[in-house]
């Protein structure tokens, strides 16, 4: 730990087996310390782990329900190259919980205030899941700063809205049976058969999250414009997706004509977990290729 308490706590056995790309072999749960907090517009704390150095930071974006240690390994194999974060969003993690109001748009926020806080200059912004949409709408917010959002397992289908009716019968799933509304959720994020221990880490972290959290977030999905957050970013969108739901590239197209797209096959939600040294040169590309655009305007 250096005299800023930037950190991370995951052993070196971990390390071994998450570079790999093989978690079974781990033999500890991976953590991710907490090296400070920013507030957020509305006063609430974010935590945010921070590591490493460069004018360009990547700024991880969990899901719903996730925290910042879904982002262990990138920390891990990264951290010598780049300028590292990842955000724990309102009610995930180590951030506070007291908003009412779980939004998408209240989310970028909180990112905002943790690249605010740490005075990134440039940012890629990497959300996977909920984060897909959050960092969206945080490139927004940060004009001449963001140079890029890259989705992860996310914006499959920038024409997808779920109507107010559907997000309120799985909020109510929520609400009436979390344990077991939770534990089919993380199922269907991984292929049949695969990734156990992986399955068992992230059902233990995501299922003992608030069910009040739970139930707002799917509330929020409810009508959610996502072409509106895709036209509004103002810089280019690319995707690292599993290939348990299709990526509709061509489609997404008609809204941001330069979104591009790499498939995972096999990989499902988690793809970063699942298969963290092909997951992490992949990232790279887009990186690298975005700062050099970003550098030649």
């Amino acid at each position: 730990m250096d005299g800023k308490g930037r950190t991370i706590g995951v052993t070196v056995a971990i390390a071994v087996a998450m570079a790999a790309g093989c978690w079974e072999v781990a033999s500890a749960e991976p953590e991710l310390a907490v090296s400070g907090h920013a507030r957020s517009a509305d006063g609430v704390e974010i935590a945010y782990a921070d590591q490493g150095s460069g004018l360009v930071a990547i700024v991880f974006i969990h899901g719903g329900l996730a925290d910042r240690t879904f982002w262990a390994p990138q920390f891990v194999l990264l951290s010598g190259r780049y300028r590292l974060v990842a955000v724990d969003l309102a009610g995930h993690g180590a951030s506070g919980s007291n908003r009412q109001a779980l939004t998408i748009a209240a989310w970028a926020v909180d990112v905002c205030a943790v690249v605010n806080a740490l005075k990134l200059p440039r940012v890629v912004l990497v959300g996977n899941s909920l984060g897909g949409p959050v960092a969206l709408e945080a490139a927004s917010l940060l004009p001449g700063r963001a140079i890029g959002v890259v989705g992860v397992d996310t914006l499959h289908l920038a024409t997808q809205s779920m109507p107010k009716e559907e997000a309120h019968a799985r909020a109510e799933a929520f609400r009436k049976d979390f344990a077991g509304t939770c534990h089919a959720m993380v199922e269907a994020l991984f292929h049949p058969g695969t990734q156990a221990e992986l399955r068992a880490w992230a059902e233990k972290r995501m299922c003992s999250a608030s069910p009040v959290v739970a139930a707002a977030m799917m509330e929020g999905f409810g009508g959610y414009d996502i072409a509106q957050a895709f036209r509004k970013a103002g810089v280019p969108v690319r995707a690292i997706n599993g290939d348990l739901w299709p990526t509709q590239t061509e489609v997404n197209r008609t809204i941001t004509p330069d979104f591009q797209a790499v498939i995972m096959k096999g990989a499902g939600h988690y793809p970063m977990l699942e298969r963290p040294a092909e997951f992490n040169r992949l990232l790279m590309v887009y990186v690298q290729a975005l700062d050099q655009a970003a550098r030649s305007k």
